[in-house]
């Protein structure tokens, strides 16, 4: 035990609930990702199955692992054909911030609901001996912050992210083969400054830092305006 705890990102104890909200997290933001493409005319998550709540298929195992020792992880990409689309790059870009997207309505629904929780006294602010009020606590804190980081994790503009992707579409066509050429050492750009731990204090732990202000700051709202 000890030494999953030494190996964990997270305490052993809590992995429960950070597994169910990536498996929440996951499946959410690569369903939003298939569902506009599919709606935009590009049938190619569809015939993959990808259009679907079905956690199973969306789940990268080493993905998942690296996220649980590592604090950063993914899913399995859904595949785009831009080509399908009416308006390629506008289109293009709704489909890459759909995910995103997706995770910062999950990270304010978990908001909502905890807040009100709390503001109605249907479980306690602070931690009590009372197992099932810990667990809550445990989970909406975990939802929550993971939701938000997730959401500011994949607007990183570095391949695979969705931040690239909404990069790609943004900048002229004369500039996409000078982007594809570098793509293979972004990639390992991304994993360095992800992986080494001087990078890291730059990367991850200040984006874990914005997700628990944004936690913080969204539920203090939500409960004044309950309590108003």
């Amino acid at each position: 035990m000890e030494f999953l705890n030494k190996l964990l990102y997270v305490p052993i104890s809590e992995l429960p609930f950070y597994l169910v909200t990536l498996l929440i997290a996951f499946t959410v933001h690569e369903f939003s990702h298939a569902y506009f493409a599919y709606r935009f005319g590009d049938p190619t998550a569809k015939m993959l199955g990808r259009v679907t709540l079905n956690p199973t298929v969306h789940f990268d195992f080493f993905g998942i692992v690296l996220l649980l020792i590592a604090g950063f992880g993914w899913a399995r990409p859904v595949p785009v054909n831009r080509d399908n689309f009416d308006k390629p790059r506008l289109m293009g870009i709704i489909v890459s911030v759909a995910g995103p997207l997706s995770n910062l309505l999950l990270a304010v629904l978990g908001s909502v609901i905890y807040a009100a929780l709390l503001q109605f006294g249907v479980v306690s602010p602070f931690m009590v001996e009372d197992k099932l009020q810990q667990a809550i606590h445990i989970f909406f804190s975990t939802f929550i912050v993971m939701n938000f980081f997730l959401c500011l994790f994949n607007l990183i503009p570095l391949p695979p992210l969705d931040g690239y992707r909404i990069v790609e579409d943004l900048v002229p066509r004369r500039m996409l083969g000078i982007l594809h050429r570098f793509e293979q050492w972004s990639i390992l750009v991304f994993l360095i400054i992800l992986v080494v731990p001087t990078f890291r204090l730059y990367t991850i732990v200040p984006l874990y830092g914005a997700a628990n202000a944004l936690a913080e700051h969204f539920l203090i709202f939500f409960r004044v305006l309950f309590g108003a």
